[in-house]
């Protein structure tokens, strides 16, 4: 269907840019505690440029600092606060001795040298979500945004997945529309910490489908010659989604200011219900022919073509073999350990997307460092995945789906071996190696939601593959723990990420080559893929 759909496709774009790519700035979490760490996690958060960055010290009652907005640094602060090379203690300070000083005038012999912990903190700022809810250095309550994410995330795709195979993909893609900016905008009147959270955890176990039925839905518009591009454009309009508003947080800080920038946008895409057309591919599956006929002839008719009667007939008659019936019997569990070939792929796929969700923003949680701004940190992170998404779109078709996928694994991993052994001291060449290793993973991003689409038949293809992305959300999960293990060396983190894209780079070989091949619509044609019986379809 060359050239036939691609309104609805831009449609698509634009969902994913508003959708989903609100969705990854939210789960970007950097706490400051004296230094920068990066417990949090890049992709899935506003949690994370609204609740995270909030330079926080102990708030010193005996020196006259009665409230969370006391000069931030005063100049007796040395005298109440220790120090190290890398700054002030954020959550110690001395202990006092009873005698009160004022807010000028505070000196040393008011404190002992014993080092207590902090029990209020004064803030830098007052527009972010640990001001408001007071979230100085309790870093795991911090982190736990991003986690809640992660874990909604996963709850939500075998349900959107259902429901995108069972009633559509266009009510799918709607209903997840809806609940992420109806749950997003409520939270921004949380009035305490535990409610953020909570709509946190609600908003993506229901609307956090967006990306996943969106590609779906445009994958599924197009023949094989268009799909990596459409692919890739797909993913790219994802991580111009975070550049835009990664700038957006960076104009617009107040917390609550900025959920409703982000969100009230949203609604308006629900009217996409009445501007997309179901998919085809869906319609067929389901024979739904007549409907099916309806949507072909609106897209021939707005691109000004015309379908051959023939052509119409063979693309409107149903394959229907015996398999099939039996199929549909059965259900997807039943069909799934009853093909050896299927298992191994279900088995299989999961893995890549633990890895791939692992490291992509295991990398962006370590980007903290990279430059004295946060906001910068994560634009850079998220603007170098641009140029990788399309260099997938260059050779995807050229070498194959498994060189690629399994080339991107190994040359993330190799950056990042090489970004452990670099010296703290050559900074260009570390943020060089870094972003390498990111535009690697980026490359592979692209490439496994293609390829994970093309090894699963229609009538299955978004259960299975929100299988694969929600066991993969473990790796989301667990991406903000990797910086607490720099206490006991620096560079496990990155050997972390270059042993599992070497795992998950050698299980891409095991599966078949799908270049040139179409879609499978039946559990026949999937188990065919790499064989001969595999030919070039048009659709």
């Amino acid at each position: 269907m060359r050239g036939s759909v691609q309104y609805d496709k831009i449609v698509v774009a634009l969902i994913i840019l508003y959708g989903e790519g609100r969705e990854l700035v939210e789960r970007r979490t950097v706490s400051y505690s004296g230094t920068r760490s990066g417990l949090g996690v890049c992709v899935q958060v506003l949690g994370g440029l609204i609740s995270a960055t909030s330079h926080y010290g102990c708030r010193i009652a005996e020196c006259g600092e009665v409230s969370k907005t006391s000069i931030f640094v005063p100049q007796w602060l040395p005298n109440a606060i220790p120090q190290s090379e890398s700054g002030f203690a954020s959550c110690e300070r001395f202990a006092p001795t009873g005698v009160n000083g004022s807010t000028d005038f505070c000196p040393s012999n008011l404190f002992f040298d014993d080092v207590v912990e902090c029990e209020a903190f004064v803030y830098a700022r007052d527009n972010s979500v640990v001001y408001d809810f007071d979230l100085g250095c309790d870093e795991w309550m911090r982190a736990l945004a991003g986690t809640l994410n992660s874990i909604g995330t996963l709850l939500v795709l075998p349900v959107t997945g259902y429901i995108s195979d069972r009633f559509g993909r266009r009510i799918a893609l709607i209903i997840s529309i809806f609940n992420l900016s109806l749950f997003g905008l409520i939270r921004a009147f949380s009035i305490n910490y535990p409610m953020y959270l909570a709509f946190q955890l609600i908003q993506t176990s229901l609307g956090a489908g967006t990306f996943s039925s969106a590609y779906i839905f445009a994958a599924e518009f197009v023949g094989p010659k268009y799909r990596v591009l459409t692919s890739a454009t797909c993913t790219a309009m994802y991580s111009v989604g975070q550049v835009t508003l990664g700038s957006i947080a960076w104009l617009v800080q107040p917390w609550r200011t900025l959920i409703m920038v982000l969100h009230i946008p949203c609604f308006f895409t629900v009217s996409y219900y009445w501007i997309l057309s179901e998919s085809v591919r869906w319609l067929l599956s389901k024979q739904r022919f007549d409907d099916a006929k309806i949507v072909l002839e609106r897209v021939a008719k707005t691109n000004k073509k015309v379908i051959s009667e023939s052509s119409m007939n063979g693309l409107l008659t149903p394959p229907a073999p015996p398999e099939d019936e039996k199929e549909k019997k059965e259900g997807l569990f039943k069909t799934v350990f009853k093909s050896r070939i299927l298992l191994r792929r279900v088995c299989t796929t999961p893995i890549w997307w633990i890895t791939t969700t692992f490291v992509y923003y295991g990398l962006s949680i370590n980007s903290a460092s990279l430059s004295d701004t946060l906001y910068l940190n994560y634009i850079m992170t998220c603007a170098v995945e641009i140029p990788g998404f399309y260099t997938a779109v260059l050779i995807l078709d050229r070498v194959g789906r498994k060189p690629t996928l399994s080339g991107g694994f190994f040359f993330s991993a190799v950056c990042n071996i090489a970004f452990v052994f670099i010296p703290t001291n050559l900074t260009i060449l570390r943020l060089i190696v870094f972003l390498l290793g990111k535009f690697g993973i980026s490359v592979v991003f692209t490439s496994l939601y293609l390829y994970t689409s093309e090894l699963y038949p229609t009538q299955y293809r978004h259960s299975l593959l929100a299988f694969s992305s929600m066991i993969g959300r473990i790796g989301s999960i667990t991406a903000p723990l990797t910086p607490v293990l720099m206490v006991f060396w620096p560079g496990i983190p990155s050997l972390l990420f270059a042993a599992m894209g070497i795992l998950s780079g050698l299980l891409v070989l095991t599966q078949p080559e799908t270049l040139g091949t179409k879609m499978p619509n039946t559990l026949a044609e999937a188990e065919a893929l790499g064989t001969t019986k595999c030919k070039l379809g048009n659709i």
